[in-house]
């Protein structure tokens, strides 16, 4: 076999970083959650609400932003038709902090934020008459305004609602010069169900299967019963085709627990130190693991249906040989992911990404393996612990969630791609699901092992433990799903669910099954997992 079917190390130093990722089913969008510990007092009870808020200029409609309501006030209507326009008048003075000479009756305010409380500020434009207020904050975030704490009882009426920087900077830029804005406020429901959730579902579960079928129904390798799985032994030639230039990276339990180590390291440069041109590294590795990862999948399964080509090789220079297939599929992913790159923020640069994606873990998972349930047990409970301890108790100690904050590039105006991601189409505020790459490789490391293992041992659909298992991660994802619905978008650490889901259901199945030893030691002695020919 020529060269190019040889698997490069790349993808795999590539994977390390893309598992680092593994960031758990998130949303992209502010939350609606309350805070834990905000004032309970009379009048300001309401749940943070996300809020749109429409403008025109001059009679022209402008582009529409999002806020995010207060703990107190109005609440706001949940249907655009409900929603009456108002005129939009800034505050004078602009703080909004003491008695207004600006003429607000009928009006929405505009006022920054600063130099006194919130609920100072609503009652004093609620006084002059206006209809509504709009509070610019000083940076991009959607601040959570709550009430202070010598707020004993409140009595606000009218609407409030933070908007961002950038938004309330151009508002206030138009009504300086003298133009005529209208806003309108409201608020609408998110579906229950969005079909994202589902496709999203539909292509984590799928990546597994195809990556743990692979071998044997795509590049054709067959598993002959006196060969372990990740060792070929001596014995006499049967006529099967083996790939001896074929790397595989076997993982150990040491290893395993260095990683997470490194893992956690890593990430923590990232939340530290994340920038623009740190995000542009991880894109540009990004792009060159998706290049190997497409090329070698579409080597693959071009050869399988054209025989012909797949055998057909040309001498070069430097590479040496090397198939003709392979030379011309190169400069096509190339073309592909640096076209994702350049277009990574438009509407459709999630296909690029997500195709980039599975191709790069299906080579990913063609290349590790875990050897037993020993060292898959030693691997996915550190990764469990992982997962949990930068999305749920990182924030006790940092403030906020590091594994979160770095999946969505805080502050760089870029977002992190080593994650599957898809649009929320019929949901009014847009936004993405996804689940981070290491929620896909981890229990499809251990997927993969129960497919060898029936193999090895002749199992049967049901007797065996890979359908067991692809049915424990659909429901573990689904869980997951679950998990973020009713955490209102909050994101979750998948591994929490996934992990008992798999690992858990391959420990009782071989415990049930008298087989969990074989299972903990399963390649350790050559030829005791084989059944020999007859």
């Amino acid at each position: 076999m020529a060269s190019d079917n040889r698997a490069s190390v790349f993808p795999f130093a590539a994977a390390v970083l893309v598992v680092l990722l593994a960031g758990g089913a998130a949303a992209d969008d502010a939350s609606s959650d309350d805070d834990a510990g905000t004032s309970r007092t009379p009048g300001c009870s309401n749940k943070f609400q996300l809020v749109k808020v429409k403008n025109w200029v001059n009679g022209t409609e402008g582009t529409t932003f999002v806020g995010l309501s207060a703990k107190f006030g109005a609440p706001l209507p949940r249907d655009i038709h409900e929603a009456k326009k108002s005129f939009a008048v800034l505050s004078n003075p602009i703080d909004c902090c003491s008695n207004l000479t600006s003429k607000l009756t009928s009006s929405v305010a505009i006022a920054t934020r600063g130099e006194c409380a919130f609920t100072e500020k609503a009652n004093i434009a609620q006084a002059s008459g206006s209809t509504g207020l709009l509070v610019i904050n000083d940076n991009e975030e959607l601040y959570k305004m709550v009430c202070g704490e010598n707020d004993t009882s409140i009595n606000v009426t009218i609407p409030v609602v933070m908007i961002p920087q950038s938004a309330g900077k151009k508002l206030k830029n138009l009504l300086h010069h003298g133009a005529s804005v209208e806003v309108q406020l409201y608020s609408p429901n998110r579906p229950t169900v969005d079909l994202s959730a589902c496709f999203l579902w539909i292509m984590a579960v799928g990546t597994i299967v195809c990556a743990s079928l692979w071998t044997e129904f795509v590049t054709c390798e067959q598993v002959d019963e006196r060969y372990n799985q990740l060792t070929r032994k001596d014995g006499p030639d049967t006529g099967t085709k083996y790939r001896e230039d074929k790397e595989v990276f076997e993982i150990s339990a040491k290893g395993a627990f260095i990683f997470i180590i490194v893992a956690s390291v890593f990430l923590l440069l990232l939340f530290y130190f994340m920038s623009s041109w740190f995000v542009w590294v991880l894109i540009v590795l990004f792009c060159i693991g998706g290049i190997e990862g497409m090329h070698a999948c579409l080597v693959t399964l071009l050869a399988r249906i054209f025989k012909d080509c797949g055998q057909k090789t040309v001498q070069l220079p430097v590479l040496g040989e090397v198939l003709i297939l392979s030379v011309g599929i190169v400069p096509f992913c190339a073309v592909f992911a640096i076209l994702w790159a350049v277009y990574r923020h438009a509407s459709f640069a999630w296909i690029g990404q997500d195709v980039l994606g599975i191709c790069l873990m299906i080579t990913v998972l063609q290349m590790a393996r875990l050897p037993n349930i020993k060292v898959a047990s030693a691997l996915l409970s550190a990764a469990f612990v992982y997962d949990i301890f930068w999305v749920f108790i990182s924030p006790l100690i940092f403030h906020e969630s590091v594994m979160i904050a770095v999946a969505r590039g805080d502050n760089t105006g870029e977002s992190i791609p080593m994650l599957l991601r898809i649009p929320r189409f019929f949901d009014p505020w847009g936004g993405y699901d996804m689940i981070g790459f290491g929620d896909i490789i981890f229990p499809g490391l251990l997927v993969g092992f129960s497919y060898r293992f029936d193999r090895a041992n002749r199992k049967g659909v049901l007797s065996g433990y890979f359908l067991w298992l692809i049915v424990g991660y659909a429901v573990g994802l689904f869980i997951t799903y679950l998990a973020l619905f009713l955490m209102d978008g909050h994101g979750q650490p998948a591994l929490l669910y996934l992990v008992p889901c798999t690992l858990g259901v391959i420990v009782i199945l071989g415990w049930l099954r008298g087989e969990l030893y074989e299972l903990w030691n399963f390649g350790k002695s050559p030829g005791e997992n084989f059944v020999n020919e007859p």
